[in-house]
């Protein structure tokens, strides 16, 4: 009875959804790492820019204006710094899954723009550290590792510039935090996001 009750929830759901879409986005990551320490010094940090790329799938709810976004996500989390004795630099790569809640504010004549809040689940997959010359794997360093959330909001606006296809541009702000991390060094990203998009429509 519970399965046929979920069943006939999930299709009353879909009845509701509108539009769907299938998007590509890139762009650049503008990273600000916040490292604290009870046990070391902080070094002097700097933000860093790194790629970011997505896909995914995105569905117009019950109302035109809502939309639900969902993608896979490779982000680029960067940083430089040091001081008059040594120089540092972080190379990381975090895959994950991006969910967005996104509502329009203004939609007309193919244009639309639109306020978003989402939150991205990510692990590292690659990461390096360079101190003077000297690289660190990242991957067996706890404050890296483990699962990350990153709460963010947006801004995005779109066009269309052929039938079914729209390009967008939009900006992210997002806050890393780690999960999984119970050490005494802490970090988390702030994250400034520029996004270029092409997104194709179908019913």
């Amino acid at each position: 009875m519970k399965k046929l009750l979920l069943i006939a929830l999930i299709a009353l759901s879909f009845q509701h959804i509108q539009a769907q879409e299938i998007y590509l986005q890139t762009g650049k990551n503008y990273t600000k790492y916040d490292y604290k320490s009870d046990t070391s010094s902080s070094p002097s940090l700097q933000s860093g820019s790194g790629n970011f790329y997505e896909i995914g799938y995105v569905m117009t709810l019950n109302n035109e204006k809502l939309k639900y976004a969902v993608g896979l996500s490779l982000n680029e989390y960067n940083a430089i710094g040091g001081d008059i004795n040594s120089s540092y630099s972080w190379n990381t790569q975090y895959l994950g899954v991006q969910n967005t809640f996104s509502i329009a504010f203004v939609k007309k004549r193919g244009f639309e723009a639109s306020a978003n809040v989402g939150l991205g689940i990510s692990t590292l997959i690659y990461g390096k550290q360079n101190l003077n010359g000297q690289y660190l794997d990242l991957s067996s360093q706890k404050e890296f590792s483990g699962i990350w959330i990153a709460p963010n909001l947006g801004l995005k606006a779109s066009y269309n510039v052929d039938n079914d296809i729209y390009l967008s541009l939009g900006y992210s702000y997002s806050k890393s935090f780690n999960l999984s991390n119970s050490t005494d060094e802490k970090l988390s990203f702030n994250n400034s996001q520029i996004q270029f998009g092409v997104h194709f429509m179908f019913k």
